[in-house]
């Protein structure tokens, strides 16, 4: 290693405005390396601890990409530069090389240790460090509070979502439950008014008996089409007025509905004797009572399916990096934004049986999922399908997520994974969904989304790999 002189480092553009005083200073401290064709100047990644101008030759910048070495660019100009180009914000920031330099051609760098470029650049430079400072951490700084509002957006979007359709089954649950106490106490008395008519322990029994039978929830009435309904109910009407039973045809429904007709009416009356119309309404309440019970259970029932998908979508309770099943997460994410899909959207879902389980960051993929879906749903306007499909390709699981919206222009594919583009009306849309989508997979996952799109067709597929990435 040699030095260079004051007078070379003059004719680089990068110094050509510096004082004699400034390039001594710069000739003191820097040293000259040569490097062969082929040779790796600064690796991405490493220590950033010098800043590299090339003196001549021929140098060639490339950054890493999911895996991927992409050439930046390719020069012989003299004075361009690389390294820690980062350095005048000291220890504020891990100081690592962004990227990679390699001679394409023999050639000689001027190396400068970047504490002295930081020092050189904040004590000579100082109103242009503090511009330079605050356009770095005020994006920084906008970035983060950006993305969290993204975040926060989309976690509102789910908990209206969820807290609306949790309301309707706690709801039902509620009004049967109060309704219940009520049945209860009716069928107690009526049952007690029989038993006091004379109706002897025997003939209840039977009466019981009979409720249990036709009144079980779980078994259901036997399939009929509504016109088959319709005529047992003006059977068993008829049925009930001739027997004395008071708003027969209010009753009758009911009672078909539970499994009831003439000839289990025939064994009421049999067993009753002379108190049908009591018997009637006793067996009523509580066929009533085993629907409630029915209604609370299938509401519970269902609080408990929106709670587990409410667990799987946030994945709170299991590991950040898990084996996952797809359709799993897929599921829950759909459910999760079921009030927000709307009445005019179909949802079709295909996935694959044999698709493995992947290793995945659970949570962070359920935000892609929800970006990519409210970003299809937005497009279709409110009308349209929705196709989610997963697929394998080789040793990648690929998941679709298509609609059959208006489309991405042909001149926006391009860039519509950048930050704060979007396609959406100001006021709409932050243009972080899919930058967030993007690192999420790239970055976390060593994946890929790729994206085609006309009118009536727009397919997102985001694609991740099925085996773990090697250790390094």
């Amino acid at each position: 290693m040699t030095t260079v002189s004051p007078d070379e480092l003059r004719e680089l553009f990068l110094f050509e405005d510096l004082d004699d005083e400034k390039l001594a200073w710069l000739s003191s401290y820097g040293t000259v390396r040569e490097y062969p064709a082929d040779a790796i100047v600064c690796a991405q990644g490493d220590a950033a601890e010098f800043l590299y101008v090339l003196l001549d030759g021929e140098v060639l910048m490339t950054q890493l990409v999911r895996d991927h070495s992409v050439e930046v660019s390719r020069t012989s100009r003299p004075g361009v530069y690389g390294g820690a180009v980062q350095a005048y914000l000291d220890d504020r920031i891990e100081q690592r090389y962004q990227h990679t330099l390699r001679a394409t051609a023999p050639s000689r760098m001027f190396a400068l240790p970047a504490r002295k470029f930081a020092k050189a650049v904040r004590e000579w430079f100082p109103m242009a460090t503090h511009l330079l400072e605050g356009n770095f951490f005020g994006m920084s700084r906008s970035r983060q509070v950006v993305e969290q509002r993204e975040r926060l957006t989309a976690l509102g979007t789910i908990t209206a979502g969820l807290t609306h359709e949790l309301n309707n089954p706690a709801a039902a649950a509620a009004r049967a439950s109060a309704e219940l106490g009520d049945r209860l106490l009716a069928a107690q008395r009526r049952l007690a008014s029989l038993a006091a008519a004379g109706v002897d322990c025997g003939h209840l029994g039977t009466l019981v008996r009979l409720r249990e039978r036709v009144g079980d929830p779980s078994a259901g009435a036997p399939a009929r089409s509504p016109l088959e309904v319709s005529d047992a109910e003006d059977e068993l009407g008829d049925w009930l007025e001739e027997h004395g039973v008071e708003d027969a045809w209010d009753v009758a429904p009911g009672l078909v509905a539970a499994g009831i007709g003439v000839a289990e009416a025939e064994e009421v009356a049999v067993a009753a004797g002379d108190h049908v119309p009591e018997a009637v309404r006793w067996l009523g309440e509580v066929l009533e009572v085993a629907q409630l019970q029915k209604e609370i259970s299938e509401a519970m029932n269902r609080i408990t399916a929106l709670l587990d998908s409410a667990r799987q979508y946030s994945q709170l309770d299991r590991a950040p990096y898990q084996r996952c099943d797809l359709r799993e997460l897929l599921d829950s994410t759909l459910t999760m934004l079921k009030r927000k899909i709307g009445p005019g959207v179909t949802v079709r879902t295909d996935y694959d049986p044999d698709l493995p389980a992947v290793p995945v960051y659970a949570a962070e993929l359920n935000q892609v999922w929800t970006n990519l879906i409210v970003n299809a749903l937005y497009a279709m306007g409110g009308s349209g399908t929705l196709t989610v499909r997963t697929a394998r390709e080789n040793d990648q699981a690929v998941v679709e997520i298509a609609d059959t919206g208006t489309g991405i222009a042909q001149d926006d594919l391009g860039r519509i994974f950048n930050p704060f583009f979007t396609t959406k009306p100001v006021g709409q849309g932050t243009g972080l969904g899919l930058d967030i989508s993007w690192r999420i997979i790239a970055d976390r996952h060593n994946g890929d989304i790729r994206v085609r799109s006309e009118p009536g067709d727009t397919r997102f597929e985001v694609v991740l790999p099925l085996t773990e990435p090697a250790a390094p």
